[in-house]
């Protein structure tokens, strides 16, 4: 994407020039579509924009920069193929169609590409189209005959109705966005109620202020909503190059005092052992039973400091390193809906409820749309069979597939490929069915991403790499930790654990202690 083809959203912004805040920007559809957009970003692709366009986060988001860098340095023989690794780094958006029409793009992603088998079975047999490269077709032949995606030719090439603008909210709608990012439908009641919730007795420190911003604002706009509570101060005011953080800022703290509990029958086992140096392995007699499912669960073994309270590493099989993986596929809105209003973090929260709140009917193009923000979805082909969250994905569209034999020589052979599932009714052609790009060759069920039967290590920062014991030994070494106060224990997770290892992924660095030694404070 080239930034000189960017079109800049011009907005008012009512600033307290005494105290140099933004007080709240007025805005029409186009940048609150870009806004609200936010919520449908896959974690991945945050982290990726903000590091790509120099914009790294003055501090991590939870664990999820660890974790995205862990992903980027694994090797590629650790995923189940190519397409694997790229879906993570370059996790692809559920409602991409939609965003493509922002009047702001800060998404780099590549143009979508396709690939049908270079065998003449498109037409007769498989009828597959993979939209990754050097996928492997049912009858064996390689995927790698690219074919690009025809245009509609019923698409209307201008808007007949001005409401129809809009992207996400309904076009000639005007709103109120506050510093800390809550939307309301512009009104004299909402301009006054936001003036007096912040002490205004008059207007001698206010005035009104145009100003236009672009993708560079936006994508500040961006990270500050992720780590600020004024993000819109940060952002247009600009008091300096580059904005900076105090403590006052942040909300990272959602964990309180560590919770160590002698673990239910049901739900963990403790595993006594001693550590062999001259080995260099845990001697357990309890672990190969204990690495058994039990209801479906994920199993995790844990190596605990017990003085410290805190989880050192985790050893695990590729069933939860898929878990944790596709944590960075999660749209942003998904993790502030889980979290459900109960852990504060930036101003994320404040643009979801006001979302939420919005009349569908009123402000939003359908309820749908609507949807795809406060319910937003994986992309197509994301999840997985048996993921844990049972996370939902969009729908491909329906594509289709023509050829056109011209019986006037030498008039070349016609290829068409279509998304709105119809073809002119004199071609040969057929609907097509996408190629699931984590699956093998053949394989019946859906897979995760990496690469299996393996064991992993995922340090308390979701940091992963291959097992090593001899750099599992080394770890402990430097952490001074005594023979005596290590304990190993095996946990099962499920779609509450998940859950809860999602929500710390986002908000701590010390994603595992915090999701099974640790209590949320439900007040916070």
């Amino acid at each position: 994407m080239a930034k000189e083809e960017a079109k800049a959203i011009s907005l008012k912004a009512l600033v307290d020039k005494e105290n140099n805040r933004v007080i709240f920007a007025e805005t029409d559809e186009d940048f609150t579509d870009v806004l609200s957009s936010f919520l449908t970003m896959p974690m991945g692709t945050i982290i990726r924009l903000l590091s790509n366009n120099n914009q790294p986060p003055p501090v991590g988001i939870g664990c999820m920069n660890n974790l995205y860098e862990s992903i980027k340095n694994l090797d590629m023989l650790r995923f189940r193929n190519e397409a694997c690794k790229t879906m993570l780094l370059w996790p692809k958006n559920g409602a991409a169609p939609q965003n493509k029409r922002l009047k702001l793009q800060i998404d780099d992603s590549k143009l979508q590409r396709y690939f049908l088998c270079n065998r003449d079975c498109t037409l007769n047999t498989h009828k597959l189209l993979s939209l990754y490269p050097n996928a492997v077709c049912e009858c064996g032949g390689l995927m790698d005959r690219t074919i690009e995606l025809s245009e509609n030719d019923n698409i209307q090439k201008s808007v007949s109705d001005a409401r129809d603008r809009g992207v996400f909210v309904q076009g000639l709608t005007q709103f109120l966005i506050s510093d800390e990012l809550q939307v309301k439908p512009s009104s004299v009641e909402a301009s006054l109620s936001v003036l007096s919730k912040l002490g205004y007795m008059d207007f001698s420190t206010i005035e009104e202020h145009n100003i236009d911003i672009g993708v560079d604002e936006v994508l500040t706009l961006l990270k500050c909503s992720l780590v600020s509570k004024k993000p819109l101060t940060k952002t247009l005011l600009k008091q300096i190059s580059a904005p900076k953080f105090g403590e006052e800022d942040f909300d990272q703290n959602i964990y309180v005092e560590y919770k160590l509990q002698e673990p239910e029958s049901n739900v963990a086992e403790n595993i006594h052992g001693k550590l062999d140096f001259d080995q260099n392995m845990y001697v357990e007699s309890k672990i190969e039973e204990s690495e058994s499912n039990v209801d479906g669960r994920i199993h995790v073994k844990l190596i605990i400091s017990k003085s410290k309270n805190m989880v050192c590493y985790a050893e695990a099989s590729e069933k939860f390193v898929d878990l944790v993986c596709s944590f960075l596929t999660i749209p942003l809105g998904y993790i502030i809906k889980e979290m459900q209003s109960s852990i504060s973090k930036g101003s994320f929260t404040h643009l979801y409820d006001s979302v939420q709140e919005l009349d569908a009917e009123k402000y939003f193009k359908s309820n749908d749309h609507k949807d795809m923000l406060i319910s937003p979805k994986l992309a197509p082909d994301f999840s997985y069979g048996k993921h844990p969250l049972g996370l939902e994905e969009a729908s491909h569209p329906t594509y289709s597939y023509g050829e056109y034999r011209s019986s006037n020589y030498p008039y070349p052979t016609q290829f068409r490929l279509t998304s709105d599932g119809k073809i002119l009714s004199y071609w040969e052609s057929s609907i097509l069915i996408i190629k699931d790009p984590k699956s093998h060759f053949k394989e019946a069920t859906r897979g995760g991403f990496v690469t299996g039967p393996k064991m992993f290590t995922l340090f308390d920062n979701l940091i992963i790499t291959p097992v090593s014991q001899i750099s599992s030994l080394s770890l402990l070494k430097k952490l001074k930790l005594p023979l005596s106060d290590i304990e190993v224990r095996v946990v099962h997770v499920g779609s509450e654990e998940a859950s809860r290892l999602l929500m710390a992924s986002f908000v701590s660095e010390s994603a595992l202690t915090n999701t099974f030694l640790r209590e949320l404070n439900p007040g916070f």
